[in-house]
């Protein structure tokens, strides 16, 4: 009977410490602890085999169940998370899309065998104690018109789908967190939005905060992650277009934090046209006039308009396309580990957590943004880009 009673409070011990090991924490410190992330991209946010990628149907298409190899990439895996962990990095953003995936419209209801394998992914994720992001990513019901003639029957939808998710999800500690929306903007519109667009963004984070505090459990404090306009800072940072989302009593701002992908410059990291980046490269060939000056100066303004006011800061997204010419691309390629240096070490001396991209695509030009190789086994095919995380970690470590 002692060694039962014995054992029984070992039990119950090593249950409180787990529960304080992942116990509730802010927006801000989830963001700290997270020294490298990376996204699962062109898997779970891809279009039913055979749809058109820019459908706005809402339903369950025909082989919406193998939606996640749609675009060319494997079955994900456990050896998936593991070469992801191992590699260094202790997040993982999941984008992914739900639109293919409703069993009932009028409900926003999500086909149980998609959610099961959305939760299998997040399991593997914590076994791994890695942090996890879940969003609503290429949803263009939602994402396609930022507009006030669809803004009510959105936002009702949102709500709905984000009620299902976060009821589904709740149970989850606060490893997990949740993101809103992603990209919201016009068609084939990247440019300026207007002050429409800008409202409706804003209607889609706040009803995105409201459902999911109002599902309570964990989901009262859990991280919630709401975006500007594209998730473009440029469009929150001035003129007061992103409005901050009015959280319930006793949380202030405490527990949401604020997304913004970042390629830039354009020319340098998404399109490729100009081979280099950073004053000590600058010598070599045709760089970007942005450089680690311009970077810093944003990220000390994302600091002072959104950190100051108690929000966290997350670059869901970031990268550079893979570009080179000749007898240049190690030169280029050391130039890549630079950025990615800089750019890391700089979001984490300021408390951002960062999120870098990887399409499994490979090659030299716009939109290569591959690391891992999914096809090979998850090989590291741009270990330049896994040694500059690696340094700008170490990097920024000498001053936090």
């Amino acid at each position: 009977m002692k060694t039962y009673l014995r054992r029984i409070c070992w039990l119950l011990t090593l249950m409180f410490i787990v529960t304080l090991c992942h116990a509730q924490e802010t927006a801000r410190q989830w963001n700290s602890e997270v020294t490298a992330g990376w996204n699962l991209g062109n898997q779970f946010e891809c279009s039913a085999p055979g749809q058109d990628g820019e459908s706005m149907y809402i339903g369950e298409p025909d082989g919406a169940d193998n939606a996640e190899t749609a675009w060319g990439n494997p079955v994900v895996t456990k050896k998936t998370i593991k070469a992801v962990h191992d590699a260094g990095f202790n997040a993982i953003r999941i984008p992914v899309r739900w639109q293919c995936h409703i069993t009932n419209p009028a409900a926003m209801s999500i086909s149980k065998t998609w959610m099961s394998r959305i939760k299998e992914v997040i399991d593997w994720c914590l076994e791994y104690d890695m942090k996890v992001i879940v969003n609503v990513h290429h949803d263009k019901w939602l994402e396609s018109r930022p507009f006030y003639a669809n803004k009510e029957e959105n936002c009702q939808k949102l709500a709905l789908l984000w009620m299902n998710i976060a009821t589904e999800l709740g149970k989850y500690d606060y490893r997990v967190a949740f993101a809103g929306t992603n990209e919201v903007h016009v068609p084939d519109n990247w440019g300026k939005p207007t002050a429409e667009n800008l409202d409706v963004q804003n209607a889609y984070n706040q009803t995105f905060i409201d459902i999911v505090r109002a599902t309570g459990g964990n989901n009262t404090k859990r991280h919630l992650i709401v975006q500007t306009y594209v998730c473009n800072a440029d469009y929150g940072l001035y003129n007061g277009d992103f409005v901050i989302p009015t959280d319930i009593d006793g949380n202030g701002n405490d527990y949401m934090s604020v997304e913004l992908h970042y390629y830039n410059p354009w020319e340098y990291a998404g399109s490729g046209e100009c081979y280099y980046w950073g004053e000590p490269y600058k010598q070599y060939g045709k760089a970007s006039q942005s450089d680690e000056k311009t970077m810093i100066n944003f990220f000390d303004k994302l600091v002072s308009e959104w950190g100051a006011k108690g929000l966290g800061i997350v670059i869901g997204e970031w990268g550079m396309t893979d570009h080179y010419k000749g007898s240049e691309a190690d030169r280029m390629h050391e130039n890549m580990t630079y950025y990615c240096k800089t750019l890391v070490s700089e979001a984490r001396k300021r408390g951002f957590s960062t999120f870098i991209w990887d399409n499994n695509r490979f090659g030299n030009g716009a939109d290569m943004f591959g690391i891992f190789d999914r096809n090979k086994n998850m090989a590291i095919k741009a270990d330049w880009v896994i040694k500059g995380i690696k340094e700008g970690i170490a990097e920024s470590s000498k001053t936090m």
